[in-house]
């Protein structure tokens, strides 16, 4: 099978996390992506980002990507039910996850979120974040979810995730796809760490997947770690064989 991407993706518990709450999406074949980032500090954040990316990487790709947007709203509008029905039997506030997905086309790359799992687009020299978080004011980097944190009530608080309220919405942007661009999904433990000046920096510096996201791990791991780190890098390139 002739694939005109290459794709590379890692996860990590970190330096102070006991348990990885994360999960990684890598499908090639269905040119899907995904990174889920369980709730930290809520019961089975594992259990949620696993059940994501689980329903996510049973899916099959058959029609337009239109169709297989949809396909992907509802399984992550399915996991959203199951979460909440998990957390009623079990007497929890909530079971959640983000979650951060990339949608290879011929033409296009369509990226998709809930939460603040993060997706970047590197082109030319320049990194761009393609998502914007979904939280409440200015990020605190300690809060998630309703746990309050920083001088302003609520500052930072996420305001969406897969499981937390009975309705679900996905966010979705288009971007075009050109040889040599990179793209960038990744969990929050990534962005803690590192500025959006130093991930440009390294996705400048390594154009293979797998040396860009080694660099990064290690970056991030070297410091605080506060977090899971978890991330998928795809590059588009041209088909071997291919003619120009």
């Amino acid at each position: 099978m002739r694939m005109d991407y290459l794709s590379f993706g890692r996860t990590e518990t970190g330096n102070v996390r006991r348990h990885n709450e994360d999960a990684v999406l890598v499908r090639d074949d269905l040119g899907l992506w995904a990174v889920a980032d369980g709730l930290g500090g809520h019961t089975a954040g594992d259990y949620a980002s696993a059940l994501i990316v689980e329903r996510l990487g049973a899916l099959e790709r058959n029609g337009s990507v239109l169709d297989f947007v949809d396909a992907i709203e509802d399984a992550l509008r399915g996991v959203n039910a199951d979460l909440r029905a998990a957390a009623a039997a079990r007497r929890v506030d909530v079971i959640a996850s983000t979650v951060v997905v990339l949608v290879h086309d011929h033409d296009l790359m369509l990226c998709g979120w809930v939460g603040d799992s993060r997706a970047y687009c590197f082109e030319d020299g320049r990194l761009r974040q393609l998502t914007r978080d979904h939280v409440h004011g200015e990020k605190d980097d300690l809060t998630r979810y309703g746990n309050h944190a920083g001088s302003q009530a609520g500052a930072g608080a996420l305001t969406r995730a897969v499981g937390a309220e009975e309705r679900l919405f996905v966010d979705w942007v288009v971007t075009g796809r050109r040889t040599g661009m990179r793209f960038l999904i990744c969990s929050d433990g990534i962005n803690k760490e590192l500025s959006d000046q130093e991930i440009g920096e390294q996705c400048g510096s390594h154009a293979d997947p797998p040396a860009l996201l080694e660099r990064l791990f290690a970056m991030a791991l070297a410091r605080a770690g506060r977090d899971n780190v978890s991330a998928v890098v795809v590059r588009i390139q041209e088909p071997e064989g291919s003619q120009r």
